[in-house]
């Protein structure tokens, strides 16, 4: 019985996997990869961080291997490793869609599961309500198919994983790492708040049920709200929509009640800074702010060809002598002029105590935001480490519907200090413990409203 039970679950495991599109040729395999690897060497402007034989080295190991693929998934799996080499969060790999489609995080049929990382630990952070009982929010997972899970992440999902910052290659490890093709199985063993340990076999596929314990958020662009009497609540959740900017103008008339406000940046990825600064511009008395410093890589091939014959003391003293020497080498950059942004004041602004949360989540436009508001007297930071990567990227078209980025320009802030790999530090560091999840309990809005209450005077 064990024999045909084991038997059942290899062929209707080779079944699930015979369904992962296997539509890429040989030939589009190498391109594929030649095209990434081109076009990192091009464009990549943290390629001065790569050691250069090493990645040329696995380029060359990676034209075998990706011929020998079984499908699409296994081609762009080793496509992503190879991405994340570099060690930037700007730079990935996007699966083509008919293969992303069969793939999950968090869908197990009768179970959908959230995790997140805390102090290093993979902790179930959301569970679908009915077997909110079975796996509890807090519930620890100890081993994945039977390895420990810090291994197992270890061995299977952080080397998949773009980004320049370790916090959230601890974070991304743990929420990832579920991940797997639908219609296969993983086995979890797991610890309860209440110190029990059980074991469960997870079989990927949709979850028939939405409703998550603790509740997930709506999920709108921009959520506010009253904390209290004297305090207002501003959760700018995107700037990747301009239609944020006429929402936050429409709360214009509550928000100028506030004594105080709390602006919520934690779930906003970024997008485009210039609606960032369409909402900041209300809440500072300047007019103009100073964003980040940028630099890009500079390509003049005839530069090149010159810099093979131009040696280090032919720069002293020689700066056309030195731009050779750099292009030869891949290392000639731009600085861009970091100009002022100008400010249109609106007729009101509302210069009150303002407190910021961010934190892991907190990326790119809005780490711009954060920079700007920098020395902001009225205002204070509060939660974790921003995502810690910034930039833009190039982005360019792979064989069979899939995509990749390369980021061109590095940022910094304006007097050179860096924080992408380090992300943004809050004035004030508040980190999520296990109890918080246990008891849904927010403890940076928390600290938020202490503070206000503790610095009236502000």
């Amino acid at each position: 019985m064990r024999y045909k039970l084991l038997l059942s679950i290899f062929l209707f495991g080779n079944f699930v996997w015979s369904q992962m599109p296997a539509e890429l040729t040989n030939a589009e395999k190498v391109y594929g990869l030649s095209r990434f690897w081109q076009e990192v060497n091009y464009n990549f402007v943290y390629l001065d961080k790569v050691d250069r034989a090493a990645w040329d080295d696995y380029y060359i190991q990676l034209i075998d291997e990706v011929q020998h693929t079984q499908n699409d998934y296994e081609y762009y799996r080793l496509l992503e490793k190879f991405s994340a080499k570099l060690k930037d969060g700007h730079t990935d790999i996007y699966m083509p869609e008919a293969v992303r489609n069969q793939l999950t995080d968090t869908d197990f049929g009768e179970y959908k599961i959230y995790l997140t990382n805390i102090d290093g630990k993979a902790i179930v952070a959301g569970i679908n309500e009915s077997k909110s009982e079975e796996i509890p929010v807090g519930s620890e997972i100890l081993t994945v198919d039977g390895i420990e899970a810090s291994k197992y992440i270890d061995q299977n999902v952080k080397p998949y994983i773009s980004t320049s910052a370790e916090h959230i290659l601890e974070d991304w490890g743990v929420s990832r790492m579920l991940r797997g093709v639908i219609g296969t199985s993983v086995g979890i063993e797991y610890r309860t708040p209440e110190k029990q340990i059980k074991n469960v076999l997870l079989t990927r596929g949709k979850a028939i049920e939405d409703k998550m314990v603790p509740e997930t958020g709506s999920g709108e662009l921009l959520e506010f709200k009253w904390l209290n009497k004297t305090t207002a609540y501003l959760a700018l959740n995107s700037f990747g929509d301009k239609a944020i900017v006429k929402m936050f103008e429409e709360k214009i008339p509550e928000i100028a009640k506030a004594k105080s406000i709390v602006i919520d940046l934690r779930n906003n990825g970024g997008g485009n800074t210039d609606i960032g600064v369409n909402i900041l511009k209300y809440f500072v008395k300047d007019t103009v702010l100073y964003g980040s410093q940028s630099s890009t890589r500079k390509h003049i091939a005839t530069y090149k060809a010159w810099g093979r014959w131009t040696q280090e003391k032919d720069t002293i003293g020689n700066p056309g002598a030195r731009d050779t020497y750099l292009a030869a080498k891949d290392l000639l950059i731009h600085d861009f002029d970091n100009q002022p942004w100008k400010i249109e004041r609106p007729e009101q602004i509302y210069v009150i105590p303002i407190v910021i949360l961010f934190g892991h989540n907190t990326a790119s436009a809005a780490e711009d935001f954060l920079i700007f508001v920098e020395n902001q007297e009225h205002m204070v930071t509060i939660g974790e480490p921003s995502f810690g990567s910034t930039g833009q990227p190039y982005v360019f078209e792979l064989p069979k519907g899939a995509a990749a980025r390369v980021c061109t320009k590095k940022d910094t802030y304006p007097d050179g200090r860096e924080f992408v790999g380090y992300g943004i530090q809050p004035d004030i560091l508040v980190k999520k413990k296990l109890e918080d999840f246990i008891n849904d309990k927010d403890p940076v809005l928390i600290e938020s409203l202490k503070y206000l209450s503790d610095n009236r005077s502000l």
